[in-house]
C-alpha cells in the first residue's frame, strides 16, 4: 500500500472522535497486503500485517479505500456491490468517516 494513503489517514485522524474507543480496524487490500489501525482513547497506531483479534475486518482495494475516505465512494454502495467486504462489528466501519473527516 502506498505510504501516502496511510500518511493521509494519520494526518486526518480526529482524536476527539476517537475518545473512549478501543477498537482495531483490520484492512485486507487485494492490491497491497494487510494493515491494521488501532484506535484507543483518542490515539491512532497504524501497523502492517494481521491483528490477532480485530474488532472489524474490511477487504477492499486501496482505490476503494481512497474513494471511501474522499467521499467519492459510498460505503453502503461499496458493500452492496461487493467492492467492500466486512466481517466482525460491521457497524464500527461506519465510524471511519468520523474518525478521518475530509480536510
Amino acid at each position: 500500500m502506498s505510504l501516502s494513503t496511510l500518511d493521509k489517514l494519520q494526518s486526518r485522524f480526529d482524536a476527539q472522535a476517537a475518545q473512549g474507543m478501543d477498537d482495531v480496524f483490520q484492512f485486507h487490500f487485494s492490491d497491497a497486503g494487510s494493515h491494521y489501525l488501532v484506535v484507543k482513547d483518542g490515539s491512532l497506531d497504524i501497523q502492517e500485517g494481521e491483528h490477532d483479534d480485530p474488532s472489524v475486518s474490511l477487504s477492499m482495494t486501496t482505490e476503494t479505500l481512497k474513494g471511501l475516505m474522499n467521499g467519492e465512494v459510498n460505503g453502503m454502495t461499496a458493500f452492496m456491490t461487493g467492492k467492500l467486504k466486512a466481517t466482525g462489528n460491521v457497524m464500527l466501519a461506519t465510524k471511519l468517516t468520523s474518525l478521518f473527516p475530509k480536510g
